[in-house]
């Protein structure tokens, strides 16, 4: 027990940490906008076209395994965990509302565990990564930047505490590797000639 009161301790620490201290005007821009699903439709778009245009029915397939990976983080997620694990998020905790600098519009009422943006990123990030890495080589390796990014600006905005977004970042990690073990065991995409 007192092994959990530390680390609630210095989760909240981190948080104050990352939102106070760790401050510069270009991230108070970036990190409000980098974490809302209309920033990163143009990549959403571009792995739709790349399937349509490169893998014929086997890219719908694709598709529809990528969007189920999303939708299954986030039940996961937003349902399952949250619903049974509630913790009050750092924008609506007391005890440190006043020190926080926030940077969203409203703060969500739903439970901070687990993050849900971690979640489905990094899901998404891991199936793209482990069924397109012979088409793309290491350049897929961004997505988990970006899933990075995405996961720490919910910390710097303090919507989450830093151990919501690694334990939704690893949810969607091992979610994401079952959904592409699943696809690639079971559809798979087009070998590359020469391969």
């Amino acid at each position: 027990m007192e092994f959990f009161k530390r680390l609630v301790e210095w989760d909240k620490h981190l948080l104050l940490e990352i939102n106070t201290h760790w401050q510069y005007p270009v991230l108070d821009f970036l990190f409000q906008h980098i974490r809302e699903t209309y920033f990163w439709i143009p990549l959403y778009l571009f792995f739709i076209v790349l399937a349509i245009q490169n893998f014929g029915r086997k890219g719908w397939w694709w598709i529809l395994f990528a969007i189920c990976t999303i939708a299954l983080t986030d039940q996961f997620s937003s349902n399952l965990i949250k619903n049974n694990i509630i913790r009050l998020r750092p924008c609506r905790d007391p005890e440190l509302m006043d020190q926080l600098r926030f940077y969203v519009r409203y703060c969500p009422r739903s439970s901070s565990f687990t993050s849900s943006h971690a979640t489905n990123h990094f899901g998404f990030a891991t199936f793209v990564a482990t069924t397109l890495r012979p088409y793309l080589g290491s350049w897929i390796n961004c997505l988990f930047v970006f899933a990075g990014m995405v996961a720490f600006a919910q910390v710097y905005v303090a919507v989450h505490y830093p151990l919501d977004v690694l334990a939704g970042g690893l949810l969607g990690f091992l979610l994401g590797m079952l959904m592409s073990s699943i696809f690639n065991k079971n559809i798979g995409l087009p070998k590359l000639a020469g391969s």
